[in-house]
């Protein structure tokens, strides 16, 4: 009998983030609102793993970062991979704000995940592996089974399937 495996990450896909960059600068060039004002979105580091925004305040943050999650939307990436937990910054008229993107499952996130699959789907085997969750099992079904299940879950982090085998 077969063995089927995937594994469940929590990444997101860095072409699509460099699409959703682009489309978001060229919308904020040409918006009326943000002319003459110091409304700007860059690259939080040569890796590219955030964006830095700079606006006049904090209501012209909260509007670059809504064009952000509707172009996130747009390309069907999850906007829980922008994480805005950190304070933006004032200085000299201006404010910063540092938005990471959340990548990778801890020990805590990877557990709730082996615990609710191991609650629902018992035939399904699950093993921790670094920060990816190693779904086990002898039938396809069940495996699909499993997706819709984390699918249908409302985590605070963004999941994604990758080496099925």
């Amino acid at each position: 009998m077969a063995n089927f495996s995937f594994d469940v990450v929590s990444e997101y896909d860095k072409a699509e983030m460099n699409n959703v960059f682009d489309q978001a600068q060229r919308e904020m060039a040409s918006r009326y609102d943000f002319k003459g004002t110091p409304a700007e979105i860059e690259w939080l580091n040569a890796e590219k793993t955030g964006l830095k925004i700079t606006g006049s305040g904090d209501w012209q943050i909260d509007a670059i970062l809504d064009i952000v999650r509707k172009k996130l939307a747009a390309r069907e990436q999850s906007q829980k991979v922008l994480d805005t937990s950190k304070d933006a910054v004032e200085n000299n008229f201006k404010t910063t704000k540092e938005v990471p993107f959340v990548q990778g499952l801890d020990q805590t996130k990877a557990k709730k995940i082996t615990a609710l699959i191991r609650d629902e789907l018992p035939k399904v085997k699950t093993q921790i592996q670094g920060d990816a969750v190693r779904i086990t099992s002898n039938s396809k079904d069940n495996l699909q089974d499993v997706m819709q299940l984390l699918r249908a879950q409302d985590f605070e982090f963004p999941l994604s399937f990758n080496n099925f085998r």
